[in-house]
């Protein structure tokens, strides 16, 4: 004889989220719904009836959410978290004999045939779920079943039976012993909202001088914390502030002969005056950083910290731990190379040294060390380097006693890679989007991030440039393609950055034969004019204003795209139903031509009838258009705006 309960009799089969089969937890953050999908069905005909049951790890008790049919077996749920933490959820399915019961009576009375046996079957039901309901319910059960046992008007009794009423108390009972549950239970992670939502703004603090000709400091850029606020970033990232190493220093562009006041390259990472716990003496004392920290925070402003595990060949790790590099036949060190590349200044850990554990704790601490100070998010410089295993082990465990730490990948590798990073921990990652021009190729990207399994555990941030990558568009586009590419970023992902002032400032001279920035800012100290006029920062603003207040906006998972009748122009909604926050955005791909396109919106997916009268207002230019139906036509100029970003208005 076989161990299962052969009473149980209903299937459950290929459930959806599992990430990697329940290894890894799905995510979610607050403010965010979670999507749940399995197939469940029965022998025989009999109604089937599905439930995902989850709980809160503080929480005892199972709560359930009832699945919905949605044809050929396959059940669905939508439910939306609402506290941090760690779920667990299990999917259920059981028969629903009530329901079986109630569909054939209806059948029987419909042919004019005898229901009196019907009648009593379903007495039955109603005396066995009586005994399962709640006290104060009892009563009601009592009264149905006198009901039932008394009429004689079986026009009544058929009116109670299929009664809202009756269904609503059957449709809480649960008979225990005859429930399939699905044989593994999944976890699912609630993150902060900022892990969900969030816009970064890169800047060197070295260049954040007044003054020309001035290293930068802590101080300075307290001064331009306001500048950032009114732009409306709520991540301030910095590029490594440690001290730099002076062996192997580079030069300007990377030159192998640095001059005297060469700053050399902030990833570079430590010297004589310390390594990752230290802080590069002329931007200030460790206390002039943590008051910026406070006062970023007063303005809604995390700051971002870059962590690069890697060292400058004079870091005090070298000469301590010289068993955490590769020695070379010769008696040196291995520098990081990725040839033809060559990085002669800065030095990788070895992960397979036989001191790992020490290594693993040392990295651990910095992380730990930089909290305390009042960091909260963290960018990780190449992870795609380092262990699988480390990453996995050092998140896990900072996250248990900081459960709020955000961290993003920084890794432009193969998508097996990035997937594995996310998977292990990270809460956001860079991604591919840099690359994705076309209306085919946005399309497609968008569609693999939001609409596969990736959406459960790879939360995108896109960056339209870093200080590493300086993409042909921008350098083709000028002004009108730093705006188009800023929008798109903006509202095709909930995440996003940017590197500046060079974006704001449409600095885009590359470097020759490469996809890089030429006089980069990462080997030389830049002045910058915080206070001229850019038409880009006007529209930075006035899009981040737009993002915090519509809650469509707030989430990458709800994008679905319209048919357009010309690929230069891309068409996609986005909408939050918790709020009727309806978004139809359009954006012209073309950079120096004005582009028109009859654009087909998917009113069904924003709960609309698809010959329905509305109003559409650009939250960009403010302008009011009656719009009906599905079809409608839309021009952009880039000169003036290459995009819409329209809110649906109901008609007055």
């Amino acid at each position: 004889m076989s161990n299962q309960d052969g009473r149980k009799r209903v299937v459950i089969t290929n459930v959806s989220p599992q990430v990697e089969s329940g290894k890894y937890p799905a995510r979610r953050a607050i403010g965010e719904s979670i999507d749940f999908s399995a197939d469940v069905f029965g022998d025989g005909h009999d109604v089937v009836a599905a439930a995902v049951i989850y709980k809160h790890e503080s929480e005892e008790n199972w709560n359930e959410v009832l699945m919905q049919f949605a044809g050929n077996d396959h059940w669905e749920a939508n439910w939306s978290p609402d506290k941090e933490g760690f779920y667990q959820y299990q999917f259920t399915g059981w028969i629903d004999h009530f329901t079986t019961w109630k569909k054939g009576l209806v059948k029987k009375y419909d042919a004019h045939q005898d229901i009196a046996v019907e009648i009593k079957i379903g007495i039955e039901l109603l005396e066995e779920a009586s005994a399962l309901a709640e006290a104060q319910h009892k009563s009601d059960f009592q009264q149905w079943i006198e009901f039932f046992n008394n009429n004689t008007d079986y026009q009544a009794s058929v009116n109670l039976a299929i009664s809202d009423e009756l269904a609503a108390a059957m449709s809480k009972i649960r008979y225990t012993d005859r429930i399939t549950v699905f044989q593994k239970t999944f976890q699912l992670e609630v993150e902060r909202k900022k892990a969900a939502f969030s816009s970064w703004y890169e800047l060197f603090p070295r260049s954040a001088s007044p003054e020309p000709e001035q290293h930068g400091t802590f101080k300075d850029v307290t001064a331009l914390l306001p500048k950032v606020a009114k732009m409306g970033f709520d991540t301030l990232y910095f590029p490594p502030i440690h001290p730099i190493g002076e062996m192997k220093r580079k030069g300007k562009n990377n030159s192998l002969v640095p001059s005297e006041t060469d700053p050399g390259s902030p990833w570079a990472i430590g010297n004589r005056l310390g390594g990752h716990k230290a802080v590069h003496p002329e931007l200030g004392e460790i206390e002039d950083f943590e008051e910026l920290v406070g006062e970023a925070k007063k303005l809604g402003i995390e700051i971002a910290m870059d962590i690069a595990y890697q060292c400058a060949p004079d870091h005090p790790y070298v000469k301590e731990h010289p068993q955490w590099f590769k020695w070379r036949p010769d008696g040196t060190v291995q520098y990081a190379e990725n040839p033809p590349k060559r990085y002669e200044d800065i030095l990788p850990f070895d992960f397979e040294t036989h001191d790992w554990e020490n290594l693993w704790n040392e990295l651990k601490s910095v992380i730990d060390f930089w909290i305390e100070k009042g960091v909260s998010v963290f960018r990780i410089d190449n992870p795609h380097t380092k262990a699988f295993g480390f990453w996995e082990w050092m998140i896990g465990e900072v996250r248990k006693q900081h459960p709020r730490i955000i961290f993003l990948a920084e890794a432009f590798t193969r998508p097996r890679v990035m997937e594995r990073l996310a998977k292990i921990g990270f809460n956001q990652s860079y991604t591919y989007f840099t690359w994705r021009n076309s209306k085919w190729e946005i399309e497609q990207y968008l569609n693999e991030l939001t609409k596969t399994d990736q959406q459960y555990y790879f939360r995108p941030n896109f960056w339209p440039n870093t200080p590493d990558i300086l993409p042909h568009h921008l350098v083709e586009g000028g002004e009108n393609a730093h705006i188009t590419r800023f929008i798109l970023a903006a509202t095709l992902s909930s995440n996003y950055g940017l590197y500046g002032p060079v974006y704001e400032y449409g600095v885009n001279t590359p470097h020759p034969g490469k996809e890089e920035y030429t006089d980069n800012e990462k080997y030389e100290i830049k002045h910058w004019d915080w206070d001229r006029y850019s038409r880009t920062r006007d529209i930075i603003t006035r899009v981040n204003k737009i993002r915090k207040e519509n809650p469509a906006l707030q989430t990458t998972w709800n994008i679905n795209f319209a048919e357009t009748s010309n690929d230069m122009v891309i068409c996609y909604t986005k909408a939050d139903p918790h709020s009727n926050n309806l978004l139809i955005i359009a954006v012209n791909l073309d950079f120096f031509n004005t582009q028109g396109a009859n654009i087909k919106v998917p009113l069904h997916k924003l709960g609309m009838h698809w010959e329905q009268s509305y109003r559409v207002r650009d939250m960009l230019s403010g302008e009011l258009y009656d719009w009906h139906g599905e079809y409608n036509y839309v021009q952009m100029n880039p000169y003036e705006m290459p995009a819409h970003i329209f809110k649906i208005e109901p008609l007055n």
